[in-house]
């Protein structure tokens, strides 16, 4: 069964262009396209099919894409949020990730790579491009705990060497011969600790501090 997208975004040429190019993926749908967070909301108060992926712009009138992905976060936390945008500066991309995003690519990506970027991001429940990953490693993690300060395991710190990889999390679970469910716990765990959100605050603790 396909994976269901919609797209959010106030620019109806630019959404139907993606609406056709997502739906020659293999593994992808759009179902319906919404123009800006509120008219988002409105279709999934009017009993739309509440997606898989959003594709989420950032500059729209009335509610914009910072205020929807939070939105998204506190309501409806499983869905996948990719920023879809064409702003790229540090403060757009920090901001979207602190709110919620899972991914951020800009408009000019090629096809081939919004498909892998789609099924990275549904596979392994991130996404960014070595650019984005640049500025969240520049900006994150200023704050991090020093590590003589923690109680890590030594299965924890092996944990942590994996998380600046590509590797999914049932890739990391074979590399640690565990269960992707204790893989889970780990990150959970580690979470906790650090006061942490995301595998990319993991990530960016473990560079930070010599786990990886």
């Amino acid at each position: 069964m396909k994976k269901t997208i919609v797209i959010v975004d106030d620019h109806v040429l630019i959404a139907k262009a993606l609406e056709g190019i997502i739906d020659n993926f293999k593994d992808f749908e759009v179902i319906y396209v919404a123009e800006n967070g509120k008219d988002l909301i409105q279709k999934f108060e009017n009993n739309n099919k509440i997606p898989d992926i959003i594709l989420l712009d950032i500059s729209m009138p009335i509610m914009d894409g910072f205020e929807t992905v939070l939105w998204l976060k506190e309501n409806h936390p499983n869905i996948k949020v990719m920023a879809l945008s064409m702003q790229g500066d540090d403060k757009s991309v920090i901001k979207m990730i602190k709110n919620g995003a899972k991914g951020y690519l800009l408009k000019n990506t090629h096809p081939k790579e919004l498909e892998n970027a789609i099924k990275k991001l549904n596979n392994d429940g991130f996404f960014y491009p070595e650019w984005a990953s640049k500025i969240i490693f520049s900006n994150l993690g200023n704050d991090a705990v020093v590590e003589n300060n923690l109680k890590i395991s030594d299965r924890e710190r092996e944990f942590l060497k994996y998380t600046v990889t590509e590797l999914s999390y049932k890739e990391i679970a074979d590399k640690m011969c565990c269960s992707p469910r204790t893989v889970e716990s780990y990150r959970d765990q580690l979470c906790d600790k650090l006061e942490l959100k995301t595998r990319v605050g993991l990530a960016v603790f473990a560079m930070k501090n010599g786990f990886a």
